[in-house]
């Protein structure tokens, strides 16, 4: 669907930004960024994001100033707080609970930028995720499949925890951790990548046929 035109680096070992950016078709290097993600005394979650995403792109691109680096970081908020990844099974089921019957927020943090060609980019995509309301019964079978211990919120949207959400206003691709729209026309405008050309044998007519 795309082919990548110029370097393009992912700040992130997050399988499922991976997964994002390969079933598009995209050609990366994956180079995990080792930073501090503390947050800041009153930091607003939006604004946490936004620099957590810089600061990622900012470590990999000292010591590769000539790629586009292509940096993501997501947190779930509720009233405010910022949700971190859960510690423990307990941590993760008092999470739960606390979303069982609201609306939260899944908000990311993306960064774009290129050393070499001056290209920075920093912006952020907000997510409204509805919960059900389901037993504590069933949030520990959940908890015990080990998917929540890994992620912020202690779920996962993409995978077994998709039946905690009753609905969603936004991007879903946010949700999971790198939005899809904005992350294209991004890479699309600074001409990192563009569409795939069809073969010479296969035109859109033939393929459209019945």
């Amino acid at each position: 669907m795309f082919i990548t035109r110029k370097t393009l680096i992912l700040a992130s070992a997050s399988p499922r930004r991976r997964r994002l950016l390969t079933d598009i078709g995209l050609k990366y290097q994956c180079i995990p960024a080792d930073i501090d993600e503390t947050p800041f005394a009153s930091e607003k979650p939006i604004d946490f994001a936004r620099r957590m995403a810089l600061t990622k792109a900012e470590t990999i691109a000292k010591t590769r100033p000539d790629a586009y680096i292509l940096a993501a970081d997501t947190v779930v908020t509720i009233d405010g707080l910022i949700i971190g990844k859960p510690a423990t099974a307990q941590e993760a089921l008092k999470t739960l609970q606390r979303l069982q019957g609201t609306t939260h927020s899944v908000v990311t943090g993306i960064a774009l930028l290129c050393v070499d060609d001056h290209c920075l980019e920093n912006t952020c995509k907000t997510t409204e995720v509805e919960f059900s309301s389901y037993a504590d019964q069933v949030l520990v079978a959940y908890i015990s499949t080990g998917e929540p211990l890994d992620k912020a919120g202690s779920y996962g949207i993409q995978g077994k925890g998709g039946f905690l959400v009753k609905n969603i206003e936004g991007s879903c691709s946010n949700a999971i951790g790198m939005p899809m729209n904005t992350c294209v026309r991004l890479l699309l405008s600074h001409g990192v990548i563009s569409a795939l050309s069809a073969t010479t044998d296969i035109t859109l007519t033939s393929w459209l046929k019945p």
